[in-house]
């Protein structure tokens, strides 16, 4: 965990400009599930509206026809010539039903009328195109299946223009007629019911009703539908069927009963528009109509995508959090074991403390003064990067036989450490932050794993200084849990990607064997780490050589330093990937601590803000229970960790009571982060140091948690 040392460029992305890119994937996200939910019906009510009166209804309009035209002040009746039969399908087009219909309406010669949902038609426009290829009239059937009778003249509209602009798209053409969904006989017209054609008509439609219905929706059996579907007279009658809404073999069935028998018996069948001598069901689409029946379906088609994506995703992120928790489990475990039965050789050599400070004047003599109190022999080495505010003369003053200012024209962190490496006349050598506060046996118990020959680094516990804050408490609970508890498997499979900045402890000798500190990642101290695994070195954890550093205590600052962290490690992690071929130590990484590096600190950050959309959106639709149960056990997965991670740093688990709200808040900005640094490092940006503002903090820190 470095802290960037240069003065900042102009140009670093801003953290406002990344909350709005956040909430415009996420809006598009959510736009795209709702959308999914409308095709899918989940906003709407399949209840009918309670039937009223019928004063206001033209009696020509009950006694008359079912074909409605509202379109002029005095509404025209129309109905089928006699022995002719209007055959019509609602709620289609279905992939399974509507091609089964659409051959044994070929088989027998007979054209239909389809009133199709736009929902569907959006969802399969190939079968919208098949019907109208196959010489049938489309009809508008709203787009959600919607009872028109319960809702106002705007809704009417959009669900009207929805539908023409997913069949102008799938089709090419403009449908004329409408059927009212839950609609009847025109003998059922009640006052909502009239208000709704008059509805229709003003839009420059035809309402259509039916005479017959097959009752086929509720499955009574083929001979019941049949029997159903067969007008008692000679008089013209407009039959209702179904395409789609449920199994509809038995009404596939039934059509190869009823349409040679109804033909046998010298009646006309065929589509509304002939029966009533209406002459077109419909007209062209214009072009614009047709460009944005296009655009509309690309939409479905999207979110049909999407949702189905986001239950992929959300099975990999239950699967990732679940491997997670398991593995942690374990190897803590087995950490806890090993570490209590751990014998070494009491280390006692001296030790230099190297300090690389660039404008750290707010907490450099807090730094320096808990270093001197180590219950360890050290040397203070502080090497001044060319800071501005008065560092350089704050350290003058503790210079003397313990503690070396060295001062240095401004270079970045990785020079200034390798000037204090240099510089360093032990062999073991502890780097910190200029930030960093020690406790009095940090130091001791760092130094004590080098008794063990093979060791080369030891990673030591970073802890929030400044915890008191909203964002010092996230903090707080990410360096816990998913810092230090990483730690401890990073320790079990000899795999550990970073020594941080802020705690960490070396050989001297290995260090500069390798060049010293590296100065072409953002990410010094992974990259460092990683160099030495693969030099054949050793890196392990010692979780009681705590450091209490000040995190960035603005979102802004935060931003910064994560993004630097985030596409540092992703350059050190490609600077290294030949590990993955080696053998020993460097195999150990590549195999196991790159991978685990790659799912859980990228891949899992990506997926986990999905999740919390879905859970978010699940409230709204019928799968509520189901998407906010993943979600609770996505929580709890990442709670059980926490738990443990904080009971062996003997943390108050208080905490974790922000854990919820920082899935939602917190994790979203980590997300963010992730991305950009994908994104930066994919297209070869270069990303400019960031120094963090500094402000003492960490100087008093809540030792016992909080």
């Amino acid at each position: 965990m470095a802290t960037g040392r240069h003065r900042p460029r102009r140009g670093a992305p801003a953290p406002r400009a990344h909350w709005f890119l956040l909430i415009v994937v996420l809006a598009a996200v959510v736009g795209l599930l709702g959308l999914h939910a409308v095709v899918l019906g989940e906003f709407s009510s399949d209840e009918n509206a309670p039937q009223t009166t019928a004063s206001g209804v033209p009696t020509e309009v009950r006694t008359g026809g079912s074909l409605i035209d509202a379109r002029t002040g005095s509404p025209d009746v129309r109905r089928p010539q006699d022995k002719t039969l209007a055959l019509t399908f609602d709620d289609g087009p279905d992939p399974t039903w509507t091609p089964a219909i659409l051959a044994v309406l070929d088989r027998y010669h007979v054209k239909a009328t389809f009133f199709v949902t736009g929902a569907h038609a959006a969802e399969y426009p190939g079968l919208v195109r098949d019907i109208a290829a196959h010489g049938h009239d489309i009809g508008n059937h709203t787009a959600t299946h919607v009872d028109l009778r319960s809702v106002g003249e705007l809704r009417t509209q959009l669900e009207l223009r929805f539908t023409d602009l997913a069949v102008a798209g799938a089709a090419g053409v403009s449908p004329a007629l409408v059927r009212p969904p839950y609609s009847a006989t025109p003998a059922s017209i009640d006052d909502p019911a009239w208000t709704s054609i008059q509805r229709i008509g003003a839009d420059g439609k035809i309402a259509v009703l039916s005479d017959t219905d097959s009752e086929d929706w509720q499955r009574p059996g083929v001979a019941s539908i049949v029997a159903n579907a067969t007008p008692k007279d000679d008089r013209g009658t407009v039959l209702l069927m179904h395409d789609a809404g449920g199994d509809r073999s038995q009404t596939v069935a039934a059509l190869e009963r009823l349409i040679p028998a109804l033909q046998a018996k010298g009646w006309r069948l065929g589509p509304v528009s002939a029966a009533v001598g209406l002459g077109s069901a419909g007209a062209p689409a214009g072009f614009g109509q047709r460009a944005a029946g296009w655009l509309l379906i690309g939409a479905v088609q999207a979110s049909g995508v999407v949702a189905s994506s986001l239950i992929v995703l959300l099975i990999v992120a239950s699967v990732l959090a679940a491997l997670r928790t398991l593995v942690t489990l374990i190897t803590t475990a087995v950490h806890v074991r090993r570490r209590r039965s751990m014998r070494l050789r009491a280390v006692t050599a001296a030790v230099t403390v190297i300090v690389p400070a660039y404008n750290e004047r707010a907490g450099i003599e807090a730094t320096i003064r808990s270093v001197l109190a180590s219950d360890h022999r050290v040397v203070v080495i502080v090497v001044d990067d060319g800071s501005t505010d008065g560092t350089a003369e704050l350290v003058e003053k503790y210079v003397g036989r313990r503690v070396r200012l060295i001062r240095q024209a401004n270079a970045g962190k990785a020079a200034a450490l390798n000037t204090g490496i240099a510089a360093a006349p032990t062999e073991l050598v502890v780097l910190v932050d200029g930030d960093t506060v020690l406790e009095p046996g940090t130091v001791r118990t760092l130094v004590q794993h080098f008794a063990d020959p093979d060791v080369g680094a030891v990673s030591g516990n970073a802890k929030v200084g400044n915890r008191r804050g909203l964002l010092g408490q996230w903090q707080h609970i990410e360096y816990v849990i998913g810092f230090n508890l990483d730690r401890r498997f990073y320790d079990v499979l000899q795999c550990m990607p970073t020594v941080p900045g802020a705690i960490g402890a070396f050989r001297r000798s290995a260090v500069l064997r390798l060049g010293g500190i590296p100065v072409d990642t953002l990410a010094e101290d992974t990259d460092l780490t990683m160099a030495m695994e693969r030099a054949g070195w050793r890196v392990v954890y010692e979780q009681e050589a705590r450091a209490w550093t000040e995190a960035p205590a603005t979102l802004g600052q935060l931003w910064k330093q994560r993004y630097r962290w985030c596409y540092g490690t992703l350059q050190a992690v490609w600077k290294h990937r030949r590990a993955v071929f080696e053998r020993g130590a460097a195999g150990r990484l590549g195999r196991r601590g790159l991978p685990y590096l790659l799912l859980f600190q990228v891949l899992l950050p990506v997926l986990a803000p999905l999740v919390d959309a879905a859970a978010l959106f699940g409230i709204l639709t019928s799968d509520a229970l189901t998407v906010c149960a993943y979600w609770l056990v996505f929580l709890v997965l990442q709670a059980i960790p926490a738990v443990i991670a904080f009971r062996l740093d003997g943390e108050r688990l208080r905490s974790l009571l922000l854990l919820p709200l920082q899935q939602f808040v917190y994790r979203q900005l980590m997300y963010l982060v992730v991305v950009q640094s994908v994104v930066t490092a994919i297209a070869g940006a270069q990303l400019p140091w960031q120094k963090l503002q500094r402000t003492g903090l960490a100087a008093n820190p809540a030792k016992g948690g909080s």
